[in-house]
């Protein structure tokens, strides 16, 4: 519904700071514990490396990037969205946000394809693609990342003369501007590297439901990392770039002076999904499981032991009788 105001009433902003912090701090613990020990076990078995977990080696430096700039946004957020670090770091901060994120994508689409090529061209794809292939795409893709993300670093991050804030976005000023540059990068970061992922696992789906020669222990890896990828993408990717877009398609509008009552729950999905993103550098871990037999054997030791150590705990003490 459309309200005719000269002005729109002011959108709160007070549900970002008490929401996020909590989310961004039981990240912060959950993505160090996950990825820590899925990079330790990866490089424990450094000379079994595919050339898949090249590739996820790879996602999870992009969250070891992302975890690192963690700690400033909960002091952000505990100090009431009051940035104390500067706009330069700020900037910095994003930086290292957007490459996880596009990161994140792009090598879950290097691993999409590499599955694809190992289950409907495996002749073709044995012995050609090699570890260097996959080093050299994974330094393809990290030029590709930071060359997308670079122009939002010239994009003000704070308000004019006010360096307090560390917006995601930019400030209103440019958020025409911003709007436009964000929608041609959703259409390259994250748009066509979603349809590439479906297009290949849409194939392997038909291969693998008309072949019966195939390995029951490959189809059963290549149906959970699919069901992962599809989680991933459902979950932390697209909300978080459809209400981002909506959120700034709303701003524009609002500096047009041009007023809807929907405005404020586009605001507070738009957060939400901010939280959602955060999930994927928890649910990266998982394509670590996938991809290692090795690593799995190590995680059911874990469970293993730290059963039996609930179980001596539970166990009362035993009752001595004096002779």
């Amino acid at each position: 519904m459309r309200m005719n105001k000269t002005t729109c009433p002011p959108v709160s902003f007070d549900f970002t700071g008490r929401f996020l912090l909590p989310v961004y701090i039981l990240m912060f613990i959950i993505g160090l514990v996950a990825n820590g020990w899925g990079l330790k076990s990866l490089l424990h078995n450094w000379k079994k490396l595919g050339n898949v977990n090249v590739f996820v080696l790879n996602l999870g430096l992009t969250d070891v990037l992302y975890l690192l700039t963690l700690p400033f946004l909960v002091v952000y957020y505990f100090m009431k969205s009051k940035w104390l670090f500067g706009e330069a770091f700020c900037k910095i901060t994003r930086f290292c946000f957007n490459v996880n994120l596009y990161g994140s994508i792009g090598f879950l689409t290097c691993i999409s394809v590499y599955r694809y090529l190992a289950i409907v061209h495996p002749m073709r794809a044995m012995g050609r693609i090699t570890v260097t292939h996959s080093v050299i795409i994974s330094v393809i893709v990290w030029l590709l990342v930071s060359v997308q993300s670079l122009p939002d670093m010239f994009f003000t991050k704070a308000f004019r003369n006010n360096t307090e804030k560390c917006f995601d976005t930019t400030d209103e000023a440019h958020v025409d501007e911003y709007l436009k540059y964000n929608l041609g990068w959703t259409l390259t970061g994250f748009c066509i590297p979603l349809l590439i992922t479906l297009g290949c696992y849409g194939h392997v789906i038909v291969v693998l439901c008309r072949t019966n020669t195939i390995d029951k222990v490959l189809k059963q890896r290549s149906l959970k990392l699919m069901f992962i990828l599809i989680l991933l993408f459902s979950v932390c990717y697209i909300p978080y770039h459809v209400l981002r877009n909506l959120n700034l398609f709303a701003r524009v509008l609002i500096k047009q002076r041009i007023c809807h009552k929907w405005y404020d729950g586009v605001y507070i999905a738009r957060q939400i999904s901010r939280a959602l993103v955060c999930l994927n550098i928890a649910l990266h871990p998982l394509v670590y499981l996938h991809g290692h037999e090795d690593i799995r054997a190590q995680l059911r030791r874990l469970i293993q032991q730290a059963h039996q150590a609930v179980m001596q705990l539970s166990v009362p003490p035993t009752q001595f009788s004096l002779v």
